[in-house]
């Protein structure tokens, strides 16, 4: 009893520290970063058996918060986005991002399974019909990893991708897979 009241105290505090730290990052990001490095993470909460059973082994890397409980399995993440309530647990944060020319933006992926960072005209929906909610694909994503462009903007868990070289203007970014992962990254 006395274990659980010590791990359930831990991981208050442990959410306590992360909605700060997101609440800063997204403070942060309404300024211009310097000409250096700004960073943008991809989240999500893939729950290991339901993923891996369906995707292959190792597909979901989710060891963080999946063994507490905090986690979505692959057949609650396509009902709630076909409702139209995708799970909030895959982001890319932050939502949006100013930087200065010059500044290299860093793309992470500090989630459980790999991502895509696309950059597209107009968002809309991604590779998968079953997580677009009625959004057509956006042509950047159209064919999937078939499509050369598409496979190159893959992040793989625990990687990091470099973009040096954001020309000034407004840049959209989605993930294909899952396209309410969305950003605006804003270049002055």
């Amino acid at each position: 009893m006395k274990r659980n009241a010590v791990g359930l105290s831990l991981l208050g505090c442990m959410f306590m520290v992360v909605s700060a730290m997101c609440a800063d990052a997204q403070e942060k990001a309404k300024e211009p970063a310097s000409a250096g490095v700004a960073q943008i993470v991809a989240l999500d909460e893939c729950e290991p058996t339901s993923f891996n059973g369906v995707l292959g082994p190792d597909f979901c890397k989710n060891v963080a918060l999946a063994a507490l409980g905090f986690s979505t399995n692959l057949s609650d993440l396509f009902s709630k986005a076909a409702a139209g309530t995708p799970d909030p647990g895959w982001d890319f944060e932050p939502d949006e991002l100013q930087v200065k020319k010059g500044t290299t933006v860093l793309v992470t992926d500090q989630g459980g399974e790999p991502h895509t960072f696309t950059e597209v005209k107009q968002f809309g929906g991604g590779f998968i019909d079953g997580l677009n909610h009625g959004e057509a694909v956006v042509p950047e994503c159209s064919g999937g990893f078939s499509n050369v462009a598409v496979a190159k903007t893959r992040i793989i868990q625990g990687s990091t991708t470099a973009f040096p070289n954001l020309s000034k203007g407004e840049h959209l970014f989605e993930c294909c897979i899952h396209p309410w992962m969305r950003v605006k990254v804003v270049v002055k």
